[in-house]
């Protein structure tokens, strides 16, 4: 399938689930997440849910990071240049939801994408060589060019991988794993 008609279609599964759903199937992601070899680094990016678009709630592992004692950074979206600025999440982060009900930060400590070791993506669906479908702006592919060849890029998804996604393009970064509630992917 084309990355379009995968938008549309995986827009409306999500819209689909109730807000129990959304809960029940986030933590069963955050604890097969623990099976994961990944807690030995340092700075971890994730996104904050959008929960009008019932995103995967991530609270559980920000919760995770947390009790690990992990630099968790957050990001900060320039609709102008479809580029993210990150910054370090602390107890003086103030968050404030932005025009698209994006929670983000309003300042504070800046971290540079080269020195995020891992990064928990968005997205809509993926397919089963690692290639993602977001929201379309190519906010993650930028960012994701940006951090360093070893940084893991891990996936996040209510839904199982999809056999291909037809369209995909040379400037498209993929995944390096993608959990779902079900089961972990590796690419």
């Amino acid at each position: 399938m084309k990355k379009a008609t995968l938008r549309a279609t995986y827009k409306q599964k999500r819209n689909a689930l109730t807000v129990n759903d959304v809960d029940d199937l986030s933590l069963q992601i955050a604890n097969a997440l623990l099976q994961l070899d990944i807690w030995d680094k340092s700075f971890y990016h994730i996104f904050l849910s959008i929960e009008e678009q019932k995103e995967i709630n991530t609270d559980f592992i920000l919760n995770i990071l947390s009790g690990k004692d992990k630099n968790i950074v957050i990001s900060k979206s320039d609709f102008n240049t479809y580029e993210m600025t990150h910054f370090l999440l602390t107890d003086a982060t103030v968050i404030k939801k932005n025009h698209y009900n994006i929670p983000e930060p309003v300042d504070g400590i800046a971290i540079p994408s080269e020195k995020i070791d891992v990064v928990f993506v968005p997205l809509l669906a993926f397919d089963k060589q690692g290639h993602r479908v977001g929201y379309g702006k190519g906010f993650y592919d930028k960012f994701l060019s940006q951090c360093n060849p070893e940084t893991l890029k891990i996936g996040l998804s209510f839904f199982e991988a999809e056999t291909q996604i037809e369209d995909t393009f040379e400037s498209d970064v993929t995944l390096d794993y993608c959990v779902t509630p079900e089961q972990v992917y590796m690419f």
